[in-house]
């Protein structure tokens, strides 16, 4: 039998080995998920704290310092008044603040409000900086003013 290929099959005889010499092969590993334990672990956590379940919230936005809103649509919402914890349960989507200005403005505080209105100029000045970049096309479509004449100058040029 040809070397290589003799230790070709014994390198893989011995990925799907398990144990010694004497066990059965496994023809694929398997791959326990730890996600589901951690579930666990989460769970008996919150049942410690001893959480209640607050009914009738429709979303929760959460107000980043970056100028971005963790949002949750329909989230389930937990607190433990004793530990002073809240536990918000669901998907959480990263928007931009500009996205969900038009239905969050009464959840803003006097902090907010201020941080919208930062942001507000800092889009306005990024607004027309790209408008200053790309103004120098419409710019060209003006006629400039004429300096001086320019029969003069031809007929001075050819004399």
């Amino acid at each position: 039998m040809n070397p290589e290929k003799l230790a070709k099959l014994q390198a893989a005889q011995s990925s799907v080995r398990i144990g010694g010499k004497g066990t059965p092969r496994r023809k694929v590993k398997k791959v326990h998920k730890s996600a589901g334990s951690d579930d666990k672990k989460l769970q008996s956590a919150i049942k410690k704290l001893n959480v209640q379940q607050i009914q009738q919230i429709e979303e929760v936005n959460m107000f980043k310092n970056d100028g971005t809103v963790l949002h949750f649509k329909a989230p389930k919402v937990s607190t433990s008044f004793q530990a002073n914890t809240f536990i918000i349960n669901g998907l959480g989507e990263s928007k931009e603040l500009t996205e969900l200005v038009p239905g969050i403005l009464n959840q803003l505080g006097s902090d907010s409000l201020a941080n919208l209105r930062k942001l507000a100029e800092s889009y306005q000045m990024a607004q027309s900086q790209q408008e200053g970049v790309t103004g120098t096309a419409d710019d060209d479509d003006d006629v400039p003013e004429l300096v001086e004449n320019f029969e003069e100058v031809a007929a001075e040029e050819s004399a």
